[in-house]
């Protein structure tokens, strides 16, 4: 049975598995699902006042929108990060942190990974949701690209998740990859065009010219970040209101279908271990 007829066939048990995570992350709490949106507004007002009042970074103008809102352009940058980081990070850690479950019965373990991306993707729609309205508040014509805006985020959510499926098997065998995650997700914050445009990028690129001799420049090397484009499409549908760059359109499908290969493949070829391993 192909794995989308295992999921099929489960998909009670990851939707139970979904409400369990979106239910249980804030029982007993006030304000209940509202919390999910203290961390990103937190961020953007800490953000926002580092980079616009201390370091002074100029607002990028919307292309063709007109808006000159540094705020709204670090939120619609900063809410795909945030999405990823989520997914990653704890789905790096669903075998490890199900490890009774999984020895105690059998179920299609990818569920466990989807079930956590599902309930981060319903906390997104959330943010983003009130994103829109932000930006439709203060000018930008936002509501046609919304479509578009949905299909980009399934595409990004089918990448973050079939990365998280790869780090989840390796981390079933090296435990200490969920440690090491933390590191690199701080320095791959900053290695993407999240507080900075990537015009920055490509002028200290012009500036350096080619790396060690070669014909590959700093810009090259700093492209291969697969977020960085789908951080652009963002912008552009959310921020700019026009369509992206049919390039970083391909090259953005091309990261979610390896990385959602190389998740279902890595299943394929572990699950029946994962009782024994974990």
């Amino acid at each position: 049975m192909s794995y989308v007829g295992e999921i099929w066939s489960s998909r009670e048990l990851l939707q139970n598995l979904t409400n369990r995570e979106v239910r249980g992350k804030y029982r007993r709490t006030a304000l209940g699902q509202l919390w999910s949106l203290a961390n990103p507004i937190a961020a953007i007002l800490i953000y926002t006042f580092i980079f616009s009042f201390i370091f002074r970074l100029p607002a990028q103008v919307g292309d063709p929108s007109g808006l000159n809102n540094y705020a709204l352009w670090l939120v619609c940058g900063l809410l795909p990060w945030l999405f990823f980081n989520r997914v990653l990070t704890l789905g790096t850690d669903a075998l490890v942190s199900n490890a009774g479950l999984i020895q105690k019965v059998y179920f299609p373990r990818i569920v466990l990974p989807l079930a956590l991306a599902n309930a981060t993707f319903f906390t997104w729609i959330l943010e983003m949701a009130v994103l829109a309205i932000a930006l439709s508040l203060l000018g930008s014509f936002v509501l046609p690209w919304v479509p578009l805006v949905a299909v980009f985020m399934v595409v990004f959510a089918l990448f973050s998740v079939g990365l998280a499926m790869v780090f989840s098997i390796i981390n079933v065998y090296f435990r200490d990859l969920a440690y090491l995650l933390t590191i690199v997700l701080q320095f791959w914050f900053y290695l993407s065009p999240i507080l900075y445009p990537v015009e920055l990028v490509a002028t200290q690129s012009d500036q350096l010219g080619g790396l060690a001799g070669t014909p590959i420049t700093l810009l090259d090397v700093y492209s291969l970040n697969p977020v960085e484009g789908f951080i652009e499409i963002f912008r552009n549908l959310l921020y700019d209101n026009r369509m992206p760059e049919l390039a970083t359109v391909l090259v953005a499908l091309g990261w979610a279908t390896i990385a959602l290969a190389a998740g279902l493949w890595m299943y394929a070829t572990k699950e029946k271990q994962l009782a024994e391993l974990l």
